[in-house]
């Protein structure tokens, strides 16, 4: 792979990172294992992405050395106060994408300078390449339902010229089977699905403990003309898409449709109303390519979520940090606050912004 020899691994305590860490070692690289401890429950549960007794486990049976570094301070400031204020104003936050950036490649980084590593490695599902332009970016797995690019888009070229992602190209049963071959403890381990920081997944609970300022109260539903319908139990218990625990029956099947943070509504629609044929988007931040100058447009496929199979868009900047999403088929469930990622016809990343409007 490379003439460096050490490398700084990112151990959750789950298979992925486990492998990653034993591919590296396989590779003959010196490896360092390192867990970020970001959040921990008032009764004691670790989060899933820095469970500390099994990526012990994993490091002892590599043995390879294993070091925890703190960053609960800077989780809770960048990524959990944030998280809440983006749904107490009627959006859906994606913690996990600012959190890659601003927490694990940062403090992975900083422990690299620390430990004297020049490469970090994590268990994404993804591969780092360099363009023809120059420039780095990281380009989709190869096996589609466990590709994590989504999540990497604010990634910086500084923090990605120093990464490897071993797991682009393998599956998630080759990387199990790998893990068993090596008798690596976790070869078994589920994966989790919820926000690390709210395992029950119960989002609206954990905001209403959480919360500084004041909560939203209850709110009318309106029809897309305005025309009360119904009442709902506060802004933080929805979201843009939704239809499941609406609680108002309307002979046919209803969706929040927007979220009206000042005035307390709630819109709902048919499912037709859901779909979006135009979105704009901000702090906005390319990869694979260095910007877009206004006036110019770009062609790309746009995500709208982690789980979107994308569709094909034109892409023009419409001001500073901000562009214009104009799809060639309209696309379900664009919810404020998610992440508009643009990828090229190769599936790397050119960039992606915040959806702020539709």
């Amino acid at each position: 792979m490379s003439n460096v020899k050490k490398v700084i691994v990112g151990m959750s305590g789950g298979v992925d990172s486990a492998v990653t860490a034993y591919l590296m070692k396989a590779a003959g690289y010196d490896v360092i294992g390192l867990t970020l401890k970001t959040w921990v429950a008032e009764d004691g549960r670790e989060s899933r992405c820095c469970e500390l007794d099994d990526a012990r486990r994993i490091c002892d049976a590599l043995a390879i050395p294993y070091y925890v570094h703190s960053c609960m301070d800077e989780f809770d400031k960048n990524v959990i106060k944030p998280f809440i204020e983006s749904y107490l104003h009627g959006m859906t936050p994606n913690p996990c994408i600012g959190c890659n950036r601003d927490i694990k490649w940062n403090k992975m980084m900083e422990a690299a300078r620390m430990y004297g590593a020049d490469l970090v490695a994590t268990g994404h599902y993804a591969s780092v390449v360099t363009l023809p332009n120059g420039r780095v970016t990281v380009r989709m797995a190869e096996h589609a339902d466990k590709d994590q690019t989504y999540m990497l888009y604010r990634l910086t070229q500084e923090q990605l010229r120093a990464t490897i992602m071993p797991l682009g190209k393998l599956s998630k049963d080759e990387v199990r089977e790998i893990a068993k071959k090596a008798n690596i403890p976790v070869a078994d381990k589920p994966d989790s699905q919820e926000i690390c920081f709210i395992p029950d997944g119960d989002y609206a609970s954990y905001i209403e403990e959480h919360a500084d300022d004041e909560l939203p109260g209850e709110g009318n539903f309106v029809d897309e003309d305005g025309k009360i319908i119904g009442r709902h139990k506060g802004i933080i218990h929805y979201t843009v898409g939704q239809r499941k625990g609406l609680g108002i029956a309307m002979g046919y099947p209803v969706f929040v449709n927007r979220i009206c943070p000042d005035t307390g509504d709630i819109v709902l629609g048919r499912e037709d109303s859901i779909y979006r044929s135009e979105i704009e988007c901000e702090d906005v931040c390319f990869m694979g390519i260095e910007d877009l100058p206004q006036g110019q447009k770009l062609s790309a496929h746009v995500k709208v979520r982690y789980h979107h199979a994308g569709e094909k868009a034109t892409i023009e900047r419409i001001g500073d940090g901000r562009v214009r999403v104009i799809f060639l088929k309209p696309v379900r469930f664009a919810a404020p606050g998610q992440s508009a990622v643009f990828y090229d016809e190769e599936g790397c990343v050119l960039g992606g912004g915040i959806i702020s409007f539709f």
